[in-house]
């Protein structure tokens, strides 16, 4: 029990010197404010969340960045799981599997887009000894993932560019690969991101990526489907929710073709949200049970009020545990998936 408390310490620490990212400390009220304000539960809408996508993907990823790598780890996605895999287990097969679908090798040039803090890059590239370029708008979540990259021996081989996703800083057909996991429900034109990642592979060459969907269950008329959307978009940073569906034509419509679609949700043999779900407990994944986000959030709130954690950083953990109730009831109902999973190439 000593060494778990001396780790709930020290996580503790870290958490609270990451709390808002690059806002500034005196800010970081204001900015979940304004956050919260693009969202449909406060009065926002679609196309406001669509225009300033940018803004408030950097907003949510400032403010949330730390709750996520405390809770979560360094891969901030969901995966599909065997029974007797861990949580952590399955994200990393999931990342290998990613790597062997787009047949990663030594010496091939690799884009992660939308890399976060760099966790599937660094367990690609050194999984399949290729080079990975991590893309990413978010200034905080770079510094922190160029000092992991630097503890782990990558800071030669993998790189990280500051950039928007809609519009990339590369020559056209640069990469032998392309990837994005959790990322492109991010984009405000998912076409739009889509023909981005087709300008710069190169010809011949595959894109693969996990989508976060709405599967054809989910009723846009049914009052209690439409609250779970908002609670997922609130909680998530994203314009809006699209349907497996529309990021399969938006990757058509972009000029790629399907080698594989899949939503993994449907053959997991464990659900994935188990680990948010209020009646599982895990010891290896206790933060993200009820009672580890009970615990976060008591820390987080006496944190705040000693003066260690800046203002508005419990409302951040609020709307985050929303975020996990949306996640567990979009998928008990079976009316979203964060994994869709596409493999598409870019003809000759």
């Amino acid at each position: 029990m000593q060494n778990n408390h001396t780790m709930s310490k020290a996580g503790a620490l870290d958490l609270a010197s990451g709390l808002g990212g690059k806002i500034s400390k005196d800010d970081v009220k204001s900015a979940a404010e304004q956050y919260e304000k693009y969202h449909t539960s406060y009065g926002g809408d679609e196309e406001t969340r669509k225009s300033n996508y940018a803004d408030m993907a950097n907003k949510y990823y400032d403010l949330a960045t730390s709750f996520y790598e405390y809770g979560w780890g360094e891969s901030f996605h969901f995966a599909h799981r065997w029974k007797g895999e861990t949580l952590r287990e399955s994200i990393k097969r999931h990342e290998h599997l990613l790597a062997l679908h787009l047949g990663l090798k030594p010496g091939m040039k690799v884009l992660d887009v939308g890399c976060g803090i760099g966790g599937p890059l660094r367990e690609i590239a050194r999984f399949s000894g290729a080079s990975v370029t991590g893309l990413n708008n978010n200034e905080y979540q770079i510094s922190r993932g160029k000092e992991l990259n630097n503890s782990v021996g990558l800071g030669q081989t993998c790189d990280f560019v500051k950039a928007d996703f809609m519009n990339m800083p590369f020559p056209d057909n640069t990469y032998d690969a392309v990837y994005a996991t959790d990322s492109t429900c991010h984009a405000s034109d998912l076409m739009g991101c889509y023909k981005e990642i087709y300008r710069v592979l190169k010809p011949g060459e595959c894109f693969a990526a996990n989508e976060w969907c709405l599967t054809e269950n989910y009723d846009a008329t049914n009052p209690v489907h439409q609250k779970i959307k908002d609670e997922i978009e609130l909680g998530n940073g994203l314009p809006v929710i699209r349907s497996t569906k529309q990021c399969l034509q938006a990757a058509i419509g972009a000029g790629f073709e399907v080698v594989w679609e899949k939503n993994l949700a449907e053959v997991s043999p464990v659900p994935w949200y188990l680990p948010l779900d209020r009646s599982h407990y895990s010891l290896l994944n206790f933060r993200l049970t009820a009672i580890g986000r009970l615990f976060t959030r008591t820390l987080v709130k006496t944190l705040e009020y000693i003066k260690l954690a800046p203002e508005g950083s419990e409302r951040v953990s609020s709307f985050l545990e929303k975020a996990a109730e949306g996640l567990v009831e979009g998928g008990k109902k079976e009316i979203f998936t964060p994994m869709y999973f596409i493999v598409v190439r870019k003809p000759r």
